[in-house]
């Protein structure tokens, strides 16, 4: 082929291209929905306003904005509005005049709103009586909406438990709990040396944070409880920490995670309260951030959790920012439910609400913590929810979240504070000692114990719920 014949050739698709973008342009009617690709009227709103709006090219991908033209106003953010809330997208403001592009968040509501829900919630009922009726509506319909009603049969096995170590005034050893025919659910058991009586327990299960369970947070924590004199149970989340041997970190945010994180709980329940040392009078629940909103749900749905201390976790405008927390329609409950309500249900027992300034916890003295003091008072013991709120602090389970955590176990579990402080009377976490991530695993290093008939695999996991809404 010939140089003339190939510039013929480039100066006819030139004309060609021209063609199509004068074809689109004159497209642009009724007939077509005035459609154009998101990335051009992004483009172009940021040209109007003057405006940047930071997005990634896989968000942007075949998407098309119907009406495009006539979805601008005169204000950048109510334009930002019309023309990707029918996407199920939304932007976050950074700065003035710069946006993030993100997904919808269903899970997250203005503060206003969020109250103004609690508010409608708080309608249906006005004493004692009204509030348990509400109750005995919401509590079965949870077992339902995390499809665990009935609950699955129990496998008949026992709890693989390894070797003892043992440091100052702790113990730890690490045990495996089958909760599906193939399905695990692994953690750290720290307990108390040289008690004498019934023990109580702290579940510990573990929130979205880096390194999981084996944080050193995480572990000063529960040997630090453990110390004081009662049992501390730190278990992974679904697809998080060794469950990881079975499952993708990516299946952790499926819906289903919600479930088996749900069934996981009642498991670890029902082997605690097996135990002749467990004192079932003092079991309960304290998990951070995600953990945080399965200690509500927990404590929800089950009676044998006789308190309970969800930190940076609860809100009446933030749902949970993973399907872990709210993949399931647990908030549909009851004809609408929220997770502060939920957290109602706890009352009349020992509830400790951990609340920060750097996250959706920041407004929770406001107005969620006066509702649920609320609550409590239908039953005469508004005294037993609490409140500490740190406005200085971000989204953690640091040392003063710790303190505060502990000071609420001494005084409703009765533990020894004094084993933990020092002469000055301030707690000394100094003698915890910090194991390797190694040591805290069951199934060894490189999972080489895991059993033969473990379930491998999401699509597998699925075949033992037939009615996954997942599918």
């Amino acid at each position: 082929m010939t140089g003339r014949v190939c510039r013929y050739l480039a100066i006819l698709f030139i004309v060609y291209l021209s063609y199509l973008n004068n074809g689109f342009a004159q497209t642009q009617n009724t007939d077509n929905l005035y459609k154009k690709p998101l990335v051009d009227v992004l483009k172009e709103i940021q040209t109007r306003f003057k405006v940047q709006i930071k997005y990634s090219e896989p968000q942007v991908k075949d998407k098309w904005v119907n009406y495009a033209e006539w979805r601008f106003r005169s204000d950048v953010d109510e334009t930002l509005t019309n023309v990707l809330m029918p996407l199920d997208m939304k932007v976050n403001k950074e700065k003035p005049g710069v946006y993030k592009l993100k997904e919808y968040e269903y899970y997250r509501w203005e503060v206003q709103d969020g109250w103004a829900y609690l508010d409608t919630l708080a309608t249906k009922y006005h004493d004692k009586a009204s509030w348990e009726k509400r109750k005995s509506e919401i509590k079965p319909e949870l077992y339902q909406a995390l499809m665990l009603s009935p609950l699955p049969a129990k496998p008949n096995s026992k709890p693989i438990i390894t070797a003892k170590r043992v440091f100052d005034g702790y113990s730890v050893e690490n045990i495996a709990l089958e909760i599906l025919p193939g399905v695990w659910i692994n953690g750290s058991l720290y307990k108390p040396l040289n008690v004498k009586g019934k023990i109580p327990v702290v579940l510990s299960p573990d929130g979205h944070w880096e390194k999981q369970r084996y944080r050193p947070d995480c572990q000063i924590r529960c040997a630090t409880i453990a110390r004081m004199g009662a049992m501390a149970f730190s278990y992974d989340l679904f697809a998080w920490g060794e469950s990881m041997l079975q499952f993708k970190y990516e299946d952790h945010r499926r819906s289903l995670a919600q479930t088996v994180q749900a069934l996981g709980g009642i498991r670890i329940l029902d082997y605690f309260s097996s135990l002749k040392e467990t004192d079932t009078s003092r079991i309960g629940i304290s998990g951070g951030s995600g953990a945080g909103s399965h200690s509500i749900l927990m404590t929800a749905m089950d009676d044998r959790i006789k308190l309970s201390a969800p930190v940076v976790a609860m809100s009446s405008y933030f749902y949970g920012g993973c399907p872990c927390e709210s993949g399931m329609p647990i908030h549909q409950c009851g004809g609408g439910t929220d997770n502060v309500e939920l957290a109602a249900m706890a009352a009349p027992r020992p509830q400790l609400l951990v609340s920060d300034g750097g996250d959706w916890t920041a407004h929770t003295p406001q107005h969620d913590f006066p509702y649920l003091q609320k609550m409590y008072s239908y039953y005469g013991v508004q005294d037993k929810v609490e409140n500490v709120h740190l406005p200085n602090e971000k989204h953690d389970f640091g040392i003063n979240k710790r303190i505060a955590l502990y000071d609420f176990l001494i005084k409703n579990f009765k533990l020894n504070g004094a084993a933990v402080k020092d002469k000055t009377g301030k707690y000394d976490e100094s003698k915890v000692t910090i194991e390797k991530e190694n040591a805290m695993y069951v199934f060894g290093d490189k999972g080489e114990k895991l059993p033969k008939n473990a379930v491998m695999g999401f699509e597998n996991l699925e075949k033992l719920f037939p009615l996954s809404t997942t599918k």
